[in-house]
């Protein structure tokens, strides 16, 4: 039997998760709920909103007040239903006390009355009163930690090459168990050896168009990427999306799960300002799935994607990561996901505006990015036009 949860604790939880004081791991424990039913009920009430601001435009009058006199009418209907299935006094408790009010009446121990007539009386499922929610393991967070450092100092290294690492410094760890972090943390090798980075095998994989190609203006060459970033008690994914020549940031999203969500809606926002001839990623399931490569189907955009294994295929994008690691993630140690958002915010402005690059002759990515572009490409940004 399956775990039942009202409205309002649903919209209690998303909103807190929304707010982002927690990662979404510590919000699911807090409440007793699997950080993946969490996921889903965020993208419900995301997706949700589209409909729910179109309908506040409707101008048909009368259509909306058939549509709603239709929808009391339901209402009425299912309370009614419901009103026979109830009890008075099961319908009294869940009308005046909470979900953790309701849990802490249950009595586990000497009580006269079982625990499963107490759960059946106070409308809440047994698993509620026996689950006891797994606090975020910080060892875990340790290893993974350790993890994203070797990786951002050494791109090259695999799953093996990175267990060596952290058993030299002290860390008694297998390999199995590094090649688990790395894939919830979203890492993948990039040599041939355990490929962490999986596509899904009836999805197209595009050849790599960038051998040997002279990288000659903006908007040439657009590079894509998601890496992990690391917070005091969880992690968070930062997918970004880099002009080449210019090292300038088109585009850039941060959340808290590796669902392909947050890639489409950066990828839609640079779209919108500009148009690349080739657009490069890996061949992870991101970026081989139909929803990423729909995006691509109406425009003049060529898909590239990196050689199986080879390092140096994406070598701009990790290049970047290595800089916002170093610059700003590891210096910080980001106390929640607010406070994360905030700093990347801060920092990839100063990253493409002030921060002048040695490989750009000392001039910053924006500089490059507008004054060497062809106009017609893309779309200025009014303070610039």
């Amino acid at each position: 039997m399956r775990n039942s949860y009202s409205s309002e604790f649903k919209a209690k939880v998303v909103r807190e998760v929304l707010r982002e004081d927690k990662t979404l791991s510590q919000v699911a424990a807090a409440h007793g709920v699997h950080p993946t039913q969490v996921s889903q009920w965020r993208d419900q009430a995301l997706s949700g909103m589209t409909g729910l601001f179109s309908r506040a435009k409707e101008n048909d009058w009368a259509a909306k007040e058939a549509a709603h006199e239709q929808e009391k009418q339901e209402l009425y209907a299912e309370i009614g239903r419901l009103t026979k299935q109830l009890s008075w006094l099961k319908k009294k408790l869940a009308d005046s006390l909470s979900r953790d009010e309701l849990l802490a009446l249950v009595e586990r121990e000497a009580s006269e009355v079982s625990i499963v007539v107490q759960c059946e009386l106070l409308s809440i499922h047994r698993s509620g009163v026996y689950y006891a929610p797994r606090p975020v393991d910080q060892r875990d967070l340790h290893i993974q930690r350790r993890i994203d450092g070797v990786y951002t100092a050494y791109p090259f290294y695999g799953v093996r090459k990175i267990t060596a690492q952290l058993r030299a410094d002290g860390l008694l760890v297998n390999h199995k168990a590094v090649a688990r972090h790395m894939q919830i943390m979203g890492l993948r090798a990039i040599y041939p050896g355990p490929n962490l980075s999986k596509r899904a095998h009836q999805h197209t994989v595009y050849p790599y168009l960038l051998r040997g190609l002279m990288i000659e203006h903006p908007n040439q060459v657009w590079g894509v990427d998601i890496t992990y970033i690391r917070l005091r008690s969880g992690w968070m994914y930062l997918f970004a999306v880099l002009d080449w020549y210019s090292r300038f940031v088109v585009s850039w999203t941060l959340d808290l799960t590796l669902e392909i969500g947050f890639v489409l809606e950066a990828m839609r926002s640079a779209l919108a300002t500009a148009m690349p001839t080739i657009c490069n990623s890996e061949q992870g399931s991101h970026f081989t799935s139909p929803q990423y490569i729909g995006l691509f189907q109406d425009t003049p955009v060529q898909i590239s994607m990196d050689g199986k294994g080879r390092a140096l295929d994406n070598i701009f994008t990790e290049r970047l990561w290595r800089t916002v690691k170093y610059e700003e993630v590891y210096l910080k140690d980001y106390a929640s996901p607010r406070e994360a958002r905030s700093g990347l915010s801060a920092y990839l402005d100063f990253y493409n505006h002030r921060r002048l690059h040695q490989a750009l002759d000392y001039q910053t990515p924006a500089s490059i990015y507008f004054k060497k572009g062809d106009p017609s490409t893309y779309n200025l940004p009014a303070f610039l036009s």
